[in-house]
C-alpha cells in the first residue's frame, strides 16, 4: 500500500477503556450499527469531541486531548438526544451544542408539533453553570467556535459561527468575565451580539487549522463550471454527524477545497457521469489558472457497490480515492504534466483501513473515518514508493514515482542511494525521459528551493518540456479558467504565497524557469576565443567564478574522495561552470531583486556546487557497488565487468550532461577515458573518441604514452591516440613517447608548420618554440638543422623590402622540396 495510515486517535482504543472504568456499559457497543459512541468534532488545537449514551440513556459529551492523551467529561443531558454538532472554545470555558430533541416518529406519536425539533445551546462549563438557547428551530444547525492565532494569550471574547440548514451563517460575539473561585460566566444577560455572515449559500467548508471559511452562493460570480444543487445545503468539516451527512450526501454536491503550504488552492469535485461504470472528477487548480477533468472507466461491478469519490489533502498532493478501484495522487505544486501524478489501481491502490467512503480530511495529511471514529495521520510510504518504482513498467509510472521520491520526501542518504541504484539498473528501460537528468534537476530543486521564497518559480524542476504520453486507465481534459481576484492588504502566510503563484501565472510561469539554451551558445563562443588565445576580462571573471565553486565544494567534503575526481584542472568544465554561475546569477537578479546580491551569489554557488556534488554522489555509489579501486589508470590489463558497467553509466552521465549543458566535475573525462581504454576494443575506443563520447585529456594521454610499453598492439593504440590529439595538446604530450613513429610525426608536423609559415609570409606572427625532442636519426637531424637555418634567415630578413622578400621566397620554394625529397 502506497499510503501509510497511522492511527492517532481511535474511539475503541483511546475512549472505550476510559468509559469502561467509569462503568458505562452502553457505550462499549462499538459495532457498525451502534450510534452510542461517535465523534462529533475535531478542534484546531487537537481536541476531539465525542458523545456517548450512558446506562440510563443519558447523553454525554466528552473530550480527548491528542497532546496529553487524556479524556475529560464535559457535559451530560439527562435524556436520550442525538447530538448533531458540538464545539468548545479555545479557553475551554464555553460549549456550544446542537441536537435533535426527537425523531419524526416521536413527534407524530406524542403530538409535539409545537416543540422545535432542533435546539442549539450555549453552555458555561467552567464550571457547569448557565445554559443559553441560541436557536430553537425545525431546521438543522451546526456550530463552530473560532480560534485565535496560536500563541496568543487567553481572551475574554469568543466568536461562534452558527450555520443553519436554512442556508445562512451567523457569527455570535460572546464576552465572558471571571468571577470568584475562577468561575467564568457570560458577561451580558440579554441577547448576544450577532451578525449575518452570508445568506443564501448552497455549500460551505470550514478549515479548522487555518480558521478559514469557504462557501458558494448562487448569486456569486464564479468561473468554475460546477453544477450546483441549490435545493440542498452541503457542509464540510462542520462536525462529523455521519448519519446526518449520509442523508445529505446523496442529494448534494461532493466538493472540497484544499490549500497547501506552497500557496496552492484547489477545488475538488466529483461529477455525475452518463456512462455506466465511469467515474468523473475535476480538480480546479486555482493557483495555476486551469482545471483538469478525469474520467476513469471502472472494472465491471454492481452499481450498488460504487461509492462516492473521497478527497484527501496531502499538501504536495491531492488524493482522489474510490475504495476497491483506484487511488489518484494529483500533484498540486506541478500539475501541468500528467506524468507527475500517480494513478494507482489494484493492490497499489488498496487501503485496508479505509474500505468505505465515510472519511473526511479535517486538515493536511489527516483523515477521519467517521464510521469507526478513527483519526489517521496519512503519508506516502517511502519504502512502498521505492518498491513501486522498481516494479513499474510504464514510463509515466516511473516518472511520477521518481518525482515523488525526489521532491516529496526529505533527502536522506539511504533514499538517495536506493534511487541511484535504481537509475543505474534502468538506464536502458526509460524511453521517454532521462532518469539521470530527472534525478539531478529534481534533487537540486528540492535542496535549493526552501532557502528563498519564490526560488521554486525560477529554478527548473524537470528536464521535460512536455509530455505526450498517456496514463493507462484515466483520460484527462484540461481547461483554462480565470484566475481568482484577491483583495487584501499586507497579506502574510498562505495568501501571500497564493498571490505570488497567481502573479507567476500572469507572467507566463514556464518562461521564468532557468534553462540552458543561451548557456550552450555562449560556452561554444568562449571556447573558440580561448583556443585563439584571446583572454578578456569577462573570461577571467568566468574562471574566477569556477574557482569559487570548487573552493566552495571543498569545504563540504574534506574526507578522502573514493572516486578520483576533482584532482586536476579541466579548462572546458571550469569554463562551463563559471559561465553557469554568471548566467544563473543574472537570471535570479532579474526576478529576486529584493533578496540582495550577496544572498543571490551564495544561492548560485550552492546550486552549481550541489550539481557537481550530485554527479560525484552518483559516481561514488556506483564505485562502491562495483567495488572499484580508487585508481584505475593501469593500462597493462583489461577492465573487469564492474569497470565496464561503470564506464556505461559514465557514458550516460555524459549524455545527460550534454543534453542539459551542465558542467561535470574536473577529472570526469580523464576517468571516463581511462575506463574506456581498459574496457573497449581499439576500433570501438576510436569510434567513441571520434564521436566525442570520449575526450582526450592531458592527464590520461600522458600516462598512457609513458606507462605502456611499445608492443605492436600498444603502438597501434598510441599512434591512433596521438594522431587524434588537438594541436595544442599534442605539443604537450608527444614528448612522452620516445619512439621513431612519434619522432617522424613530430618532424612532419614541424616541417608542415614551417612550410605554411613561409608560404603565408606571416613574419610578425610569433613562432612557437621547437620541441626539444632528442631524435637519434641523422637524416632527420640534418633536415631539422637546415630548416632551423631557414627559420633564422626568415627572421633576420622579415623587415626587408617586399620585393626582396618575394624573390627570396621563390628561391626557397624551389629549394626546399628538393631538400626533403628521398
Amino acid at each position: 500500500m502506497l499510503l501509510r495510515l497511522v492511527p492517532e486517535f481511535e474511539l475503541r482504543r483511546d475512549v472505550v477503556p476510559w468509559l469502561a472504568e467509569r462503568g458505562c456499559a452502553a457505550a462499549l457497543d462499538t459495532s457498525e450499527n451502534s450510534s452510542a459512541l461517535y465523534v462529533v468534532n475535531v478542534e484546531r488545537n487537537g481536541k476531539i469531541i465525542y458523545t456517548w449514551k450512558g446506562n440510563q440513556k443519558n447523553t454525554h459529551i466528552g473530550l480527548y486531548d491528542l497532546q496529553t492523551k487524556q479524556n475529560e467529561h464535559l457535559y451530560m443531558f439527562e435524556k436520550n438526544l442525538h447530538i448533531i454538532s458540538c464545539s468548545i472554545n479555545n479557553e475551554r470555558t464555553l460549549l456550544a451544542v446542537s441536537f435533535c430533541q426527537y425523531t419524526e416518529e416521536e413527534r407524530a406519536s406524542q403530538l409535539l408539533q409545537s416543540v422545535s425539533k432542533y435546539l442549539t445551546l450555549l453552555i458555561e462549563i467552567h464550571p457547569i453553570n448557565n445554559v443559553r438557547v441560541l436557536k430553537a428551530v425545525d431546521s438543522c444547525v451546526r456550530v463552530q467556535f473560532l480560534y485565535p492565532v496560536e500563541g496568543r494569550n487567553a481572551s475574554r471574547e469568543s466568536r461562534l459561527l452558527l450555520v443553519s440548514e436554512d442556508k445562512y451563517i451567523e457569527q455570535f460575539d460572546i464576552h465572558v468575565v471571571a468571577e470568584e473561585e475562577h468561575k467564568v460566566v457570560i458577561e451580558k444577560s440579554g441577547q448576544l451580539p450577532r451578525a449575518k455572515v452570508i445568506d443564501d449559500l448552497v455549500w460551505a467548508q470550514w478549515d479548522m487549522m487555518e480558521q478559514r471559511l469557504f462557501y458558494i452562493v448562487p448569486k456569486l460570480e464564479s468561473h468554475l463550471d460546477i453544477a450546483v444543487n441549490d435545493t440542498q445545503l452541503k457542509l464540510v468539516n462542520f462536525g462529523y454527524d455521519y448519519c446526518q451527512d449520509q442523508d445529505v450526501a446523496s442529494k448534494s454536491l461532493n466538493l472540497q477545497v484544499f490549500t497547501s503550504k506552497s500557496g496552492g488552492l484547489c477545488v475538488c469535485c466529483s461529477l455525475v457521469s452518463d456512462t455506466p461504470h465511469e467515474i468523473i472528477y475535476s480538480i480546479y487548480f486555482l493557483h495555476k489558472g486551469y482545471n483538469k477533468t478525469f474520467r476513469v472507466s471502472l472494472e465491471r461491478t454492481e452499481s450498488h457497490q460504487l461509492k462516492e469519490v473521497a478527497f484527501m489533502n496531502l499538501d504536495y498532493y491531492v488524493a482522489a480515492y474510490l475504495p476497491g478501484q483506484f487511488l489518484h495522487l494529483l500533484n498540486v505544486q506541478h500539475p501541468d504534466l500528467l506524468c507527475y501524478s500517480l494513478f494507482l489501481t489494484g493492490e497499489d491502490a488498496r487501503i485496508d483501513t479505509l474500505q468505505n467512503c465515510s472519511i473526511r480530511s479535517p486538515w493536511v495529511s489527516a483523515v477521519l473515518d467517521c464510521d469507526t471514529g478513527t483519526l489517521y495521520n496519512v503519508s506516502i510510504s517511502d519504502s512502498a514508493l521505492l518498491q513501486f518504482l522498481q516494479r513499474s513498467k510504464q514510463d509515466c509510472e516511473r516518472l511520477a514515482a521518481l518525482h515523488c521520491a525526489l521532491l516529496y520526501f526529505q533527502h536522506t542518504e539511504d533514499l538517495e542511494m536506493q534511487i541511484i541504484r535504481w537509475i543505474s539498473e534502468n538506464l536502458s528501460t526509460c524511453h521517454s525521459f532521462d532518469p539521470i537528468q530527472e534525478f539531478i534537476i529534481g534533487s537540486l530543486y528540492c535542496r535549493m528551493c526552501p532557502e528563498t521564497q519564490n526560488l521554486d518559480k525560477l529554478l527548473p524542476y524537470t528536464s521535460l518540456h512536455d509530455w505526450i504520453g498517456v496514463v493507462p486507465g484515466v483520460v484527462c481534459a484540461t481547461d483554462i479558467i480565470s484566475l481568482p481576484v484577491l483583495e487584501f492588504q499586507n497579506s502574510k502566510g498562505f495568501w501571500e504565497k497564493l498571490n505570488s503563484n497567481l502573479e507567476s501565472v500572469k507572467y507566463a510561469e514556464p518562461h521564468l524557469h532557468y534553462h540552458s539554451n543561451m548557456l550552450r551558445r555562449e560556452w561554444r563562443n568562449l571556447s573558440e576565443e580561448r583556443e585563439e588565445g584571446r583572454t578578456t576580462a569577462y573570461l577571467r571573471n568566468i574562471f574566477e567564478n569556477a574557482k569559487k565553486v570548487l573552493s566552495h565544494l571543498d569545504t563540504w567534503d574534506s574526507e578522502a574522495r573514493l572516486v578520483p575526481l576533482f584532482e586536476e584542472e579541466d579548462y572546458q568544465q571550469q569554463l562551463l561552470m563559471g559561465l553557469m554561475v554568471a548566467q544563473l546569477k543574472d537570471h535570479l537578479m532579474r526576478h529576486l531583486q529584493y533578496v540582495g546580491k550577496k544572498k543571490i551569489d551564495q544561492i548560485v554557488l550552492d546550486y552549481v556546487a550541489n550539481l557537481l556534488n550530485l554527479v560525484h554522489r552518483i559516481m561514488k555509489e556506483v564505485w562502491r557497488r562495483y567495488q572499484l579501486h580508487s585508481c584505475i589508470f593501469c593500462f597493462d590489463e583489461r577492465g573487469s565487468a564492474g569497470e565496464f558497467a561503470v564506464f556505461h553509466i559514465m557514458s550516460r552521465i555524459l549524455e545527460a550532461a550534454n543534453g542539459m549543458c551542465m558542467p561535470l566535475p574536473p577529472g570526469f573525462h580523464t576517468l571516463h577515458l581511462g575506463l574506456g581504454v581498459r574496457c573497449l576494443p581499439l576500433h570501438t575506443l576510436l569510434h567513441y573518441i571520434d564521436n566525442g563520447i570520449l575526450q582526450l585529456t592531458e592527464t590520461c594521454v600522458r600516462k598512457l604514452l609513458k606507462d605502456l610499453d611499445d608492443t605492436e598492439q600498444n603502438e597501434k593504440l598510441k599512434f591512433s591516440i596521438v594522431m587524434r590529439l588537438p594541436e595544442a595538446l599534442g605539443q604537450k604530450v608527444r614528448q612522452y613517447w620516445n619512439h621513431p613513429i612519434n619522432a617522424n610525426l613530430i618532424a612532419r608536423k614541424y616541417v608542415k608548420f614551417l612550410l605554411e609559415k613561409l608560404g603565408n609570409r606571416q613574419c610578425s606572427r610569433p613562432i612557437p618554440e621547437r620541441p626539444s625532442v632528442p631524435v637519434e636519426f641523422l637524416p632527420l637531424n640534418y633536415l631539422t638543422n637546415i630548416l632551423a637555418e631557414i627559420e633564422n634567415q626568415e627572421n633576420s630578413t622579415c623587415h626587408a623590402s617586399e620585393e626582396n622578400n618575394l624573390s627570396s621566397t621563390r628561391e626557397r620554394k624551389v629549394w626546399l622540396p628538393a631538400c626533403i625529397s628521398p
